[in-house]
């Protein structure tokens, strides 16, 4: 008799606004359409590698999905002084 094929659980946790078109095209071919949408994908090395793409907004049932934080520093940049050196 034939095994049963092994499948992954997925679930998209975070929407794809704001990606760049690569990933999102990588979402769309993984099947997602909306947010906390959950997917049965074939469990072969194309499909892993597509996940791991993009893992920071897939969550893969038997793996912890850490929610990327938003970065904590500011890069300061320094004021312009063209408005200064006219005398305004």
């Amino acid at each position: 008799m034939s095994e049963p094929s092994k499948t992954l659980k997925a679930t998209l946790m975070k929407s794809t606004i704001g990606a760049k078109p690569q990933l999102r095209a990588t979402v769309e071919s993984l099947g997602f359409r909306k947010m906390n949408q959950t997917r049965e994908l074939p469990d072969n090395p194309a499909v892993r590698g597509m996940l791991k793409a993009v893992a920071f907004l897939v969550a893969v049932d038997g793996e912890p999905y850490v929610r990327p934080e938003r970065s904590r520093y500011k890069i300061w940049r320094k004021r312009s002084d063209k408005k200064h050196k006219r005398g305004n």
